[in-house]
């Protein structure tokens, strides 16, 4: 009599997860029996990882017979374009300063900070990315950092002294910067002499930053212009007229503790007598 050969069990297929995700996964496809497989896809293992969307299924055999399971469909969604960033400016600068980053994509964006437009203002130190989605997957830029430096305190100014003098004097003014100061004048010292009327500042930097201080305004007063004449020679007896001409009052010192307080025009009179 003919010699029947029975079939195998018809093979179930198991999912290790989700048939359904983005492209970069994958899921592990399991056959119910332990040997005799072929997979749709040609392999001949008892699982296989499935990371392409499509139809699988398994066959089973036990020599001359087999048996085919039923279909599992895997479904592999596109990604997004990987977005990036592009800083408005600088990403290195001064506390309070700010730089812009802008993804790449119009929509679907989420940003490490949270914010969910296009652009964001950025004005502490950090990483930042941004994720786009299309809904069903998504895709993350390359990382920005943002470093912003400290600044130092504003500087103030100490005068040494009056900051209205005349002409020929001086005033020392100092910084409060112990290092890195930089005066209106271009001094680079801590206290700098000045005999020039003006507003003088210093800007106190600390590495790429910098304050500057309030004016300090100095004012310088011009010297009088005098000029001094007399009646002289004379004799012994007679009337010595001196004469100052300029603007202002007038202090005559002589011998013997002459002195005298005049205005314009400035006529002292002395005898001869005034001087021993």
């Amino acid at each position: 009599s003919d010699l029947v050969n029975p079939l195998p069990a018809t093979p179930t297929i198991t999912a290790g997860g989700p048939t359904t995700f983005c492209a970069g996964g994958s899921v592990v496809l399991t056959s119910s029996s332990a040997t005799g497989n072929t997979w749709s896809n040609g392999a001949t293992t008892q699982s296989i990882t499935v990371t392409a969307g499509g139809n699988y299924t398994v066959t089973v055999s036990n020599g001359p017979c087999s048996a085919t399971s039923t279909a599992t469909t895997v479904t592999v969604n596109p990604l997004p374009a990987t977005p990036t960033i592009t800083p408005g400016g600088p990403t290195t600068f001064c506390a309070g300063g700010s730089v812009t980053l802008t993804s790449s994509s119009a929509t679907g964006n989420t940003w490490s900070n949270g914010a969910t437009t296009p652009t964001i203002t950025v004005s502490a130190s950090g990483t930042f990315s941004v994720t786009v989605s299309n809904g069903t997957c998504s895709a993350t830029s390359a990382t920005t950092t943002v470093t912003v430096n400290p600044l130092p305190p504003v500087p103030t100014i100490t005068a040494g002294g009056p900051t209205t003098f005349c002409a020929g004097s001086s005033v020392v003014l100092t910084s409060s910067a112990a290092t890195g100061n930089t005066w209106s004048n271009g001094a680079t010292t801590q206290a700098i002499t000045v005999t020039s009327g003006g507003s003088y500042t210093v800007t106190a930097s600390l590495g790429a930053c910098s304050m500057t201080s309030a004016p300090t305004a100095i004012t310088v007063t011009p010297l009088p212009a005098v000029s001094a004449s007399n009646n002289g020679p004379l004799c012994v007896g007679q009337t010595l007229n001196l004469t100052a001409t300029g603007t202002g009052s007038f202090v005559w010192t002589g011998p013997n503790g002459f002195n005298s307080t005049i205005q314009n025009p400035g006529i002292a009179s002395i005898t001869g007598a005034d001087f021993g």
